[in-house]
């Protein structure tokens, strides 16, 4: 195994999932990992067992999508490791429950609760995050830290008959739009930000789509490469390539995984 992430303190905010998958990975590549999850249970879960494993986590429970909660995680992050390298936004939901929906059906709690869950934690993670790095002496190559946001395949490829969630997809839209704009801005800062892009990942938050016949049958077509859901596993080689030294000259890109999403029909 390599170590491509000796010495790095990295924060990951969720604590399932794509999130797990990839916090474990980055602490056996011999990250130090920060969890932040609204849900205290499954952040302690997580960074226990990256603790069983061999690795180095620690974890707090906040919501990102405060003011408050993003700062707090970011000063906890920092007193307890020291720095900040790496920034891992993977928290979010998928909105149905909440009201999402098409847009005549929307309501105006389901727009608001998805945009501030997704967009706005993201965001305001971003801020705190980069505020931090730009106070932090930089590494070779002048390197202060990087940044990799979530968005979705639904941001530019929707599928409306299985997937009209359409305050959803504006919050993943407003991701990459964030993104690239903040990537811009930094690079001459040693700070990178790139972007993440999955279609349908098997997942507790895709748990509705999973259960739903019609949709496991669109996706044995519409994601040939997996026939059907990926797992969370398929992310991880690609967001800690994008995390690491070895994308040092990357920034301001959105990378899809989307099995073949984009390129099939439907």
């Amino acid at each position: 195994m390599t170590s491509r992430f000796d010495g790095r303190i990295c924060l990951v905010t969720g604590s399932t999932g794509i999130a797990a998958a990839a916090a474990r990975a980055l602490a056996a590549e011999g990250g130090a990992v920060f969890v932040v999850s609204r849900v205290a249970e499954h952040a302690s879960e997580l960074a226990t067992s990256i603790g069983a494993a061999g690795g180095v986590a620690s974890w707090l429970a906040a919501d990102l999508s405060e003011e408050a909660g993003a700062d707090g995680a970011v000063d906890a992050c920092v007193e307890q490791f020291g720095r900040l390298d790496c920034l891992y936004n993977v928290a979010g939901i998928s909105g149905c429950r909440f009201g999402d929906g098409p847009l005549h059906e929307m309501s105006a709690e389901g727009w608001d609760t998805v945009m501030t869950t997704n967009a706005s934690s993201t965001a305001l993670t971003c801020r705190a995050t980069v505020r931090r790095m730009l106070e932090q002496e930089p590494a070779a190559g002048g390197r202060r830290g990087t940044i990799l946001n979530m968005s979705s395949v639904l941001a530019v490829d929707p599928a409306p008959d299985y997937f009209a969630t359409h305050a959803y997809a504006a919050s993943k839209g407003a991701i990459e739009a964030l993104s690239r704009s903040i990537a811009a801005y930094y690079a001459p800062h040693g700070i990178r930000v790139n972007v993440i892009a999955p279609a349908l990942v098997a997942t507790p938050m895709s748990e509705r789509a999973q259960a739903d016949s019609r949709i496991l049958a669109y996706l044995t077509e519409k994601q040939p490469l997996a026939r059907g859901p990926m797992s969370a596993d398929d992310l991880v080689g690609t967001a800690l390539y994008l995390l690491s030294d070895d994308a040092r000259m990357v920034t301001g890109q959105v990378v899809a995984i989307d099995a073949g999403w984009g390129l099939s029909e439907g």
